[in-house]
Formats: structure tokens, sequence, C-alpha cells
């Protein structure tokens, strides 16, 4: 059995573990000083474009928001600006399947107070956000903060689809300030969300008189969605080529931890590494597992962060084949509408390279936490479910000429209530345990813009405590 040594080892090659390693390289000045052993087969963990026929199908991430600073420059640093792919102006046009039909989410005020989206009482009550209570100072679900702001109706209504459609959640069991605080900050910072989001639109004009840049803003949660020419698997695939140091089809069987500091890890091809630093990127249920040994009330806390299953389903076809253009980025379902389907989206509308010429490619999503028992359905019945629910949303009775079941039993992780005081537990012991840290997206994010933001962050600290002499 031989035994490798490395100043830092990072185990899982995810966006997370790719970001530490890409960053503390570049802190470090040595290729050499940072190894990746991952169970996989490539690297980029569930961020995988798969291409087949001219059609692209991204297994998870659809984009990023070009809002985020650290990403951009990520995307300048690795020389990929020439391969990036802007959503559409397509993409602006979103839907909600409300009482039987899709309507258009509106992007002014005018719009809104004329939308059927809610009832004229909804709407009104949404216009009175200003003047809602004030916070009550405890970790408050999704849902109790959009009903004590918006109201009850755009709660369920509106921001429910959101949420399905971000994290395959559900607002009652989500806390907004670990799920979404850039909601909390806007109250913090302004007092509600419709000045907070006046004083956000002033900024932008400021610096626009000024010179400075402005981000486009789409009807989406700030920023445009942005991908890469060939996917969003191009983003890891740059960051992996700039690591020597990648092991891939390798899984960790044990992490120890050693007399004079550092750690050792055996992995299931019989090699021992040792090194000063060790880092866990793959999903809190599987770190559970890994750091049980070291630490069992670490494991429990990291084993308790839940989960939602999600199916997404790609169907082809081609354009002939549709009853009408589909012209927008897709449309999101509340739940009590009657269907099972979370959403829908118009990939082939939203990027153009995602399907060939004159075909579409959809992109639907069924599952999440109020509908776990997806995970008991096979292709096939997934498949029957999604041709017969887009046929009564979008009229479409063509059999697609393109199919790809993906299907992510564990899916996404969810933040509840006490999510955040979680966190302090688990930072607390991992202070316990110098040089191991956590990365990925289990934590504080699952959009690609925050892995990277908390990724870096992991990164500096470690570069810090290696500079120190303390990691």
């Amino acid at each position: 059995m031989t035994t490798t040594e490395t100043r830092v080892l990072v185990i899982g090659g995810g966006m997370g573990g790719l970001t530490v390693a890409h960053e503390l390289i570049r802190h470090l000045g040595d290729p050499l000083a940072v190894r990746i052993i991952d169970a996989g087969e490539r690297p980029g963990g569930l961020i995988w474009s798969e291409y087949d026929g001219g059609y692209r199908v991204e297994w998870a991430s659809n984009g990023f928001l070009d809002n985020a600073p650290l990403t951009l420059e990520f995307v300048k640093r690795l020389g990929l600006e020439p391969k990036v792919e802007p959503s559409s102006d397509a993409a602006r046009k979103r839907y909600l399947y409300r009482n039987g039909k899709l309507i258009l989410l509106p992007t002014t005020p005018g719009a809104f107070l004329t939308s059927p989206l809610l009832s004229l009482r909804g709407r009104l009550r949404v216009a009175m956000e200003p003047f809602a209570r004030k916070a009550p100072g405890t970790d408050e679900t999704v849902h109790e903060f959009a009903a004590r702001r918006i109201g009850e109706e755009a709660a369920r209504t509106l921001v429910d689809a959101m949420v399905s459609g971000i994290f395959a959640g559900n607002t009652k069991n989500l806390s907004v300030a670990s799920a979404l605080p850039l909601l909390t900050k806007l109250e913090a910072e302004h007092g509600g969300l419709i000045v907070g989001m006046i004083a956000k639109m002033r900024e932008a004009r400021r610096a626009r008189r000024a010179g400075g840049p402005i981000k486009e803003v789409d009807a989406g949660p700030g920023g445009k969605l942005t991908s890469f020419r060939d996917g969003m698997e191009t983003l890891p695939q740059a960051l992996a080529a700039g690591i020597p140091g990648i092991t891939m089809a390798t899984a960790v069987e044990t992490i120890e931890r050693l007399p004079a500091g550092g750690y050792r890890v055996r992995t299931n091809r019989g090699e021992t590494l040792e090194a000063r630093v060790v880092v866990v990127a793959p999903p809190p249920w599987v770190a559970a597992g890994l750091l049980r040994p070291l630490d069992a009330a670490l494991a429990d806390d990291l084993a308790a962060i839940p989960s939602s299953p999600i199916a997404v389903i790609a169907t082809g076809y081609g354009a002939d084949r549709l009853p009408g253009p589909l012209d927008g980025f897709g449309f999101l379902v509340p739940r009590g509408e009657g269907l099972r389907l979370l959403g829908c989206l118009w990939d082939s509308s939203i990027f153009r390279f995602r399907a060939p010429v004159g075909k579409v490619l959809l992109r639907t999503m069924i599952g999440g936490a109020h509908d776990p028992d997806v995970v008991k359905l096979d292709g096939k019945e997934l498949l029957a479910i999604v041709r017969r629910e887009l046929e009564q949303v979008l009229g479409i009775t063509a059999e697609p000429e393109f199919v790809r079941v993906i299907q992510h039993r564990r899916g996404i992780p969810q933040y509840p209530p006490g999510h955040g005081a979680r966190l302090e537990r688990i930072d607390g012991r991992l202070a316990e345990l110098p040089g191991l840290h956590l990365a990925g997206y289990g934590y504080r994010g699952i959009a690609v813009n925050r892995v990277i933001e908390d990724s870096v962050a992991v990164a500096g600290r470690i570069a810090e405590s290696l500079a120190s002499g303390r990691g």
C-alpha cells in the first residue's frame, strides 16, 4: 500500500471542490499543492451538459445570473468570455399556470395591478406591502415571511411557485433567512421589499449617470440568466483543466486524524493519502458518512440536512409538431392547481444552442418536497405524466423524438427553520478539527453563484491558516 503526501486534499470534484482547489492553487502559487479525488467518472458533479443528436440537456443547473462579480471574475480568468451565452430576450416572458391557463407574469406595477394572476383583493394586499408589520425576530419560514409582507394569496401562489422552481421545496418548511437571504436583507436595510427594490433601482440609475457598469435585469430575481454555448459544464471543465492533481473514479473509504496534525485518507483503490488540510465537498448526507468516525455530533448535524427528490424530463420535438411557438422562459405551477409538474423550461427558447435548427427542447420538473414519491416512479411513468400534463397546459399531443429522464433521488438540499443554528453548530465542531473544512451546495446556497462565493471564502480561510502555520 502506497502513501502519498499532499498539502491540501479535496474530496469531491463538483463545483464546490473545484472552486476551492482553483482558488488555493492561485493563493499558494503551486498547482501540485492541491489534489482532488472524486468517486464519479467526470469532474463537475451534477453540472453535466449532455449532448445527443443535436440536443443539449442540462442535468442540473440551467445557468447563472450575471449579477455576481465573483462568477464573472472566474469566467474572465478562465478565458471563457467568448463562450458565454446570455439568455434570449424571449426569456423575459415567464408564465404561471393558474386556474387552468398560462398567465404572463407582470413585470411592471401597472401590469401587475391589471393582471388576473391574483384576485383584486390579493393585488391590493401586495400593494400594501410597505405597511406590513415588522419582522417578529424569529426564524420565519418563507411562507410566513411572504404572507406577512405581501399577503396569504400571493404567498400561496407566486412565492410557492418560485420556491418550487428553485428549491423544489415547501415554503412552509424553508427558512427565509437561509434559503432567500436577499429578502430578509431588503427588509432589514430598507424596511420592506418594495422600498428596497426602489432603492436598488435608484442605485442603478446613479451608476448609469456616473458611467459605471449596469447589469441588465430580466423578469427573474435580478441579473440576466447566462450560460455557455456548450452548456454549463464548460465552467467546471475549465476549472478542472487548471488542476493537474485530479483523480476520478476513486471513493474515500476512511478519514482519520493524525496525532501530529493533519489527516490520513484511504481510498477504495488501496491508496493512502496524508494531507495537512482536507476539504470535504460532497453533499451533506455523503459528508456525514465520511466524518462520523471523526465526530459523531458533526455527522448527525450533516445527516439532518434534508433534501427533496426531483426528476427532470427533457423532451425534444420538431417545431412544426407543436401547436404554436413557445416564446418565453417557460412556466411554473403553484401547488393546488391539479398538476404534478413543478414547471417546464422552454430551453431552446432561452438559449439558442439547446436544440437543432427547427427543433424544440423542453425540460420539465416533477417531484420536490410536495411530491417525494416521485422516486418510486420509473422513467416510463414519469414520461407519461409529463406528456399528459404538457398536453393539458400547452396542447402538445406529438410524441417526442428525443427523451431523457434524469432522476435525482436525493435531489436538492433544503434549509428548514433552524438551519442557521445548525450551521453554527457545524462550524463549532469543525473548529475542534483543525485543517478540516466543508464546501459545496448543501450549506449556504444551491445556486452556482452562491457555491462559488462560499467556496472562495473557504479557500481564503485555508490559505490564511497555511500562511500562518495553523493549517
